[in-house]
């Protein structure tokens, strides 16, 4: 077992289970492979690396992580009224996600939250904007992130 503990400049292996209030589990790497990142690289939310500083290898916790820490809250802001002409290639339906072009040229994706007949309301928010997760985590190896 190493001696190194959770902190920029780390490579972190771990396992984690990402949970609602109520328990239902969103996402998961226990059926899969674990997930392998360094810390500060983006692949983890700010807000899901701060409780897991300074853990080893070997260790496991739970955290819960306030909307604010995750996936910021829901804002209406961020859902907004389409022409329904403007889905002239496919039907939107309600509860899909679809992706739209942001202003920056990138993807946005998008839940479809209403449509009539001559409008579609699609709601922007990151799909667990405003929940408050519980973050499982069980350390499986920390060791210096390899630079290029």
């Amino acid at each position: 077992m190493s001696d190194y503990r959770i902190d920029e400049g780390m490579e972190v292996t771990l396992h984690f289970t990402l949970k609602l209030e109520d328990g239902t589990v969103v996402d998961t790497t226990h059926d899969k492979s674990p997930a392998t990142f360094a810390v500060g690289d983006g692949n983890l939310p700010p807000g899901f690396e701060k409780p897991i500083q300074g853990m080893a290898a070997g260790e496991s916790g739970a955290f819960e992580i306030t909307p604010e820490h995750a996936f910021g809250q829901h804002n209406p802001q961020n859902i907004q009224l389409l022409k329904r002409d403007d889905f002239e290639d496919m039907e939107p339906e309600v509860g899909t996600v679809m992706s739209f072009a942001d202003p920056a040229g990138g993807e946005l994706p998008g839940v479809i939250k209403r449509v009539d007949e001559k409008q579609v309301e699609v709601d922007f928010n990151h799909p667990l904007a405003g929940r408050t997760l519980t973050f499982e985590v069980e350390v499986l190896d920390v060791k210096p992130a390899q630079t290029h």
